[in-house]
């Protein structure tokens, strides 16, 4: 019985097959094929990375009616010869350290024949690469991330530079880019080395009209030509920065445009606003093809554990998956969700995080929502609210469930007490 197990698992699943190590100025390719008489015979040859290399690279495989290719790539290398092989051949891509080769042997064409190998007797598990159409949103949302992040840091070097002048709008003002913050920064830009109390009036807006005092003490610093200079340059770029991803927003938004409906109903979940719908739509697709289910997803996500045990013990349960676009913008979206009045995921926060603490808390809350949003992307569902009283009312039916039982056993008979 071991045997033929055995036997099944080291079968040959692609008789012919190639392995690809590639590299940024080398493609080194194996080729495995199966002749007229039953032999398996390799070939190893070296590409260059130049478009033109490549065709000729895709042609070697068409010589040999090579089916389909395994390759591994460090950083982004891997997306030139899949741009070139994608439409002719199947594409494997697979994740350097699930291929390891042995310690002592590693060399450029090992690696490519140990791949192909692996590839042969379907030892290898691909990772997710998405249609074309979702790959352009996924670049253009990871753009406006990153853009996001450089603003935000160049906001706070504007925080450190009032700092340093002795300004202190920002303890008057609760969001210091706000419309009166802006205000003020202008007038700071192009106004006066004494800004008047009468200007500070101008500037204050809404309800900042009551402390017009405090704002103009605020300001009174060392504000100088020297901190003039840098306050121009760093609103400069925060200028440009929300301009390019107002372009971004707007280019995104008309890609997806085919897909409103689907946002819409991502929108109503808990956490979720249309641009996170975007974010979300960009790192999956709006079909979930490549997932079987739900518990797939949110493993690829890393947004349930790992298995570690040996033994006979259990060891730490930490998921492999550490570093994940998808998930940074999953616990973002569950952050939202559990500050919303009235919702499951709120009340099932709260209780967790007194078990298990906030960290591993929101991770699960993210874990739920993953879920859910995997009926609504490839069933077409909507969400519903369960409400913040639903796991009282289950633990209650539980309990009653629970003590009717052991009255039985006990020969009673729970009845409900009558209301008056």
């Amino acid at each position: 019985m071991t045997t033929n197990q055995d036997s099944k698992i080291l079968s040959v699943m692609h008789t012919n097959c190639c392995g690809l190590d590639v590299h940024k100025k080398v493609i080194v390719a194996t080729l495995i094929v199966t002749d007229h008489s039953g032999k398996d015979v390799s070939y190893t040859k070296e590409f260059g990375a130049f478009t033109d290399d490549l065709y000729k690279l895709r042609d070697w495989l068409h010589e040999y009616d090579c089916p389909i290719v395994a390759m591994e790539s460090t950083g982004i290398y891997w997306r030139c010869v899949h741009n070139v092989l994608e439409k002719d051949v199947e594409v494997i891509r697979v994740n350097a350290r699930h291929v390891k080769n042995v310690p002592g042997r590693k060399t450029d064409m090992a690696d490519s024949r140990w791949l192909a190998g692996l590839l042969r007797h379907g030892l290898l598990r691909g990772s997710f690469i998405p249609a074309k159409e979702t790959r352009q949103w996924r670049e253009l949302s990871r753009l406006r991330r990153k853009n996001r992040d450089t603003l935000s840091d160049y906001k706070r070097r504007v925080h450190k530079l009032f700092e340093s002048a002795n300004v202190k709008m920002d303890s008057v003002v609760s969001d210091l880019f706000g419309v009166t913050g802006r205000n003020v920064i202008a007038r700071l830009m192009t106004g006066p080395t004494d800004i008047s109390l009468a200007d500070m009036e101008v500037c204050a807006k809404g309800s900042l009209r009551d402390k017009v005092t405090e704002l103009h003490r605020s300001i009174q610093g060392f504000f100088e030509a020297h901190h003039r200079f840098q306050l121009r340059r760093l609103m400069h770029i925060i200028v440009m920065l929300e301009a390019e991803n107002q372009l971004i927003d707007q280019r995104i938004e008309r890609l997806m445009r085919p897909y409103a409906d689907l946002i819409r109903r991502m929108d109503e979940v808990p956490g979720i606003n249309d641009l996170s719908a975007r974010y979300i739509l960009s790192e999956l697709g709006p079909d979930l093809e490549r997932f079987p289910n739900a518990s797939a997803l949110v493993s690829w996500a890393g947004l349930c554990p790992g298995n570690n045990k040996s033994a006979g013990k259990r060891h730490s349960g930490r998921s492999p998956v550490t570093k994940h676009h998808l998930k940074t913008i999953m616990i973002e979206v569950a952050w939202a969700a559990v500050k919303k009045k009235g919702s499951y995921y709120k009340d099932k926060y709260w209780r967790l995080r007194y078990r298990i603490g906030p960290k591993k808390a929101i991770v699960a809350i993210a874990h739920r929502i993953m879920k859910a949003l995997f009926y609504i992307i490839k069933n077409g569902e909507r969400y519903r609210e369960l409400g913040d009283q639903y796991l009282a009312q289950r633990r209650q039916k539980r309990k009653l469930v629970k003590l009717r039982r052991e009255a039985k056993q006990l020969g009673f008979h729970l009845v409900p007490v009558e209301s008056a």
